[in-house]
């Protein structure tokens, strides 16, 4: 495709403000499109995109020696560089991206029916939950979210909850060229406000709820909240459905955002007593998870759900009311939920065929309503003590690190504080902050952890404390690793190190079953 012809897919406030070209005539044919300089093929436009760690106008020279054919910066390069291909110069390369991805791949999102979930915690298992739903109503279904990118038997690991806009285009076109019909996407605040997902018009979108998180981004609740909101108020399709959980605090606010599109707003509540077109009517929660009936507005179902924990119910009636908005059978509903798969590092239970051991649950949660929501549902199904382990990261939101230790310290008879990903802050200085939440109780060392009721202690090295508190543990005891989840790595400085805490747990209850076995 020619560069002309792309650069007609972008908007007034877009277009390009100077086109600099070896020759007046001279408009390349693009045959690919990256922003990664290192992956530059013959032919490519290369966007420069600027981040929080680099910015690609610094690599404009190897993408040039690697044959881009042109450039879209922000600024005027240095005159060494013009001459050398097109530049095309912007306002905004990693915006203008968006529209010229979506000529280039053909508008992928108009062959898909596009289901759009938001919220700061339970995108990914309400998402799973939709997924299996629509797969058993016989719908071909893609999936983009947090933990991976599947469709058609392909998987891959997830880079960002919601994709950069080139890499969302080329994954929707490819799903179209897979036959998949229905594409479930977790949105997140980040996708929202800068703008990958530009040109998708979503026939549902759904919010599961409103928590504190990323006020490092935008640096206030209700900027977040109205980064969240653009997804009812400008990326609905025409006739779309919004499902609102009505039991979050700013659910208003969504259903406002909802009404300037025009959509059909369906409410969902896990209250019996709250008025919804989507409600729990009574249910039994267990440790292998929870048995239900639900109302919608299509009459009762009873379903089966495997998935871990009280907090999945609200996640449950958002995913019914997705499913109600697409018109699903009762039947699919019930076949979907019941074979929903485990969520990897959501309420994942590790060590439970053991009676002789304690059990591990590895969860992702990092916010304060999370960990508290993780650790309420874990309470009463403890037989023994609750030994928490988690951190908070770096680089990221500090206010929110003292709330995430309260909500620990309010549900859990043994804490260990650890590091997460600290990034380029100081673990040290991460566990200080996060102490704070912890002054209502006793901090000791971490040897005498095990004889002190109420206490905490602080092991920097999370490997170290994985050991400490899965070792401690008695075999009625369970043992909680939250922050992490699905995460294959731990990030220290600018290096991305192997590190799954599923593994290392079941790790250390190898080793302590080889132990009992050889006595």
């Amino acid at each position: 495709m020619r560069l002309s012809a792309l650069l007609t897919s972008l908007p007034p406030e877009l277009a390009a403000k100077e086109w600099l070209r070896p020759d007046p005539a001279d408009d390349p044919v693009i045959r690919g499109i990256t922003y990664d300089s290192r992956g530059v093929a013959p032919g490519d436009l290369f966007v420069a995109l600027r981040g929080s760690v680099s910015d690609g106008h610094d690599y404009l020279d190897g993408a040039l020696r690697l044959g881009a054919a042109a450039l879209l910066v922000e600024e005027i390069p240095p005159a060494e560089l013009i001459g050398r291909s097109s530049v095309v110069v912007v306002p905004d390369s990693r915006r203008a991206m968006a529209p010229i991805a979506r000529r280039f791949f053909g508008e992928p999102a108009g062959e898909l029916t596009l289901v759009g979930i938001t919220g700061t915690n339970g995108k990914t298992s309400t998402s799973y939950l939709v997924e299996s739903i629509l797969a058993r109503a016989g719908m071909r279904t893609g999936l983009v979210g947090t933990v991976e990118v599947r469709y058609a038997g392909e998987h891959r690991p997830a880079i960002n909850t919601t994709p950069e806009s080139l890499d969302l285009q080329r994954v929707l076109r490819t799903m179209c060229n897979h036959n998949v019909e229905a594409m479930v996407m977790e949105v997140s605040s980040h996708g929202l406000e800068l703008g990958r997902v530009s040109g998708c018009r979503f026939a549902v979108a759904a919010i599961t709820n409103l928590t504190q998180d990323h006020l490092d981004f935008h640096g206030s609740m209700d900027a977040y909240l109205r980064s969240k909101a653009l997804l009812f108020r400008d990326y609905l399709a025409p006739g779309a459905a919004a499902v609102i959980n009505v039991d979050d605090d700013s659910h208003e606010r969504f259903q406002a955002a909802a009404a300037e599109s025009s959509a059909r707003v369906i409410r969902t509540t896990r209250d019996p007593g709250r008025e919804a077109e989507v409600r729990i009517v009574e249910a039994e929660v267990g440790i292998s998870g929870s048995r239900l009936i639900a109302a919608l507005p299509s009459g009762e179902i009873e379903l089966e759900l495997p998935l871990v924990g009280d907090f999945n119910l609200e996640n449950l009636v958002v995913a019914l009311g997705i499913c109600e908005a697409l018109g699903i059978d009762h039947e699919s509903i019930r076949t979907g939920v019941a074979h929903c798969p485990q969520v990897p590092g959501r309420m994942e239970v590790i060590g439970a065929e053991r009676e002789d051991l304690p059990t591990v649950i590895v969860d992702y949660a990092h916010t304060p309503d999370a960990v508290d929501k993780l650790l309420r549902a874990v309470r009463p199904l403890c037989r023994g003590r609750l030994v928490t382990v988690f951190g908070c990261g770096g680089d990221r939101d500090r206010a929110k690190r003292p709330l995430m230790a309260e909500a620990v310290a309010r549900h859990s008879d043994r804490i260990l504080a650890t590091s997460d990903n600290p990034r380029t802050e100081d673990p040290v200085a991460i566990l200080h902050d996060v102490e704070a939440g912890l002054a209502s109780l006793n901090r000791v060392d971490p040897e005498t952890l095990d004889d002190h009721e109420g206490s905490y202690s602080v092991v920097p090295d999370r490997r170290e404390a994985i050991e400490l508190a899965v070792g401690m543990a008695r075999p009625e005891d369970t043992v909680v690793l939250a922050g992490k989840g699905h995460e294959d790595y731990q990030i220290i400085g600018r290096d991305k190190l192997p590190f799954d805490d599923r593994s290392e747990a079941r790790r250390v209850l190898a080793a302590a079953l080889a132990e009992k076995e050889s006595k």
